[in-house]
């Protein structure tokens, strides 16, 4: 595992566009979760320190900085397809079987190298995450500290299953710019299955119950948006509908399943292919 780990990590570092959008996606989230939890002043007029607002109190900073950091993702994306497009159009993929790497092997370098930068990520947001809140946090007991740290989890088996996704992507048409496209083309997909079930079942929520279960919509609904909570935390008063925002396991299983397909799929693919 490590061998293959070390192959791709030379080829990423040789690319350089791979080696900046590398340096982004660990920094930038890094960067921003920093800056927020400092105190800004515009021009005088007023000061802001989100701090004061308690939303980087254990155990719910867990929970709001994972979702904001996993928008972030779109920028190791771009690396994940352009691993493939940049195989094929470079011949490195069939140079690579030439040398004696399985086609196997070659799919599973690119999938330990999604699980390891997925963990690097997890495990920077995870430190940035616990620094700020021992900093801000009105409560420090360990047990609080420790309450909600399945969202890193979540984060992790998130980062996974959406880098899969674009493997397969990347596998399946070559080309880093319609690998990302069919992203949207997916969105766009899980939507109008959305309406079917919706014209079918004749119920809203029935039909959210089975997009749940769609890829991108199962990895969003790891970390569902934390806005409600802070509502909920702030003015309970106004909140009128309960509000389930925890982490199931349900959810990391379909994930894991789709993650799963999709390396399995990639592998099929690139087994059948005429190189």
């Amino acid at each position: 595992m490590l061998r293959l780990i070390k192959l791709e990590l030379q080829k990423l570092w040789l690319n350089k566009v791979s080696r900046i959008l590398i340096f982004v996606s660990f920094i930038l989230p890094f960067t921003v979760l920093v800056l927020s939890s400092i105190k800004i002043n515009f021009f005088g007029f007023f000061t802001l320190e989100l701090g004061e607002l308690g939303i980087f109190n254990f155990p719910i900073i867990w929970h709001i900085t994972t979702f904001f950091a996993s928008y972030f993702k779109f920028f190791f994306a771009i690396v994940v397809v352009s691993m493939i497009g940049n195989e094929y159009s470079n011949k490195t993929l069939k140079q690579n079987l030439i040398d004696g790497l399985s086609k196997k092997e070659f799919i599973l370098s690119k999938f330990y190298t999604i699980v390891f930068f997925s963990l690097c990520a997890t495990v920077l947001i995870g430190l940035a995450t616990f620094l700020i809140g021992l900093y801000y946090s009105s409560y420090t007991e360990t047990a609080i500290i420790l309450r909600e740290v399945e969202f890193l989890l979540a984060y992790f088996v998130k980062l996974v299953g959406f880098f899969s996704l674009c493997l397969f992507f990347g596998m399946l048409l070559k080309r880093s710019a319609f690998a990302l496209g069919f992203l949207f083309v997916l969105y766009i997909v899980e939507w109008l299955a959305f309406w079917g079930a919706y014209e079918a079942l004749g119920n809203a929520d029935d039909a959210f119950k089975v997009k749940n279960f769609l890829p991108l919509e199962s990895m969003y609904k790891l970390i569902d948006q934390p806005i409600q909570r802070i509502v909920m935390t702030k003015f309970p008063e106004k909140t009128e509908i309960a509000y389930d925002y925890a982490v199931h396991w349900y959810e990391i299983a379909v994930v894991l399943g789709w993650t799963a397909l999709f390396i399995f799929l990639s592998y099929r693919l690139l087994k059948k292919r005429d190189l």
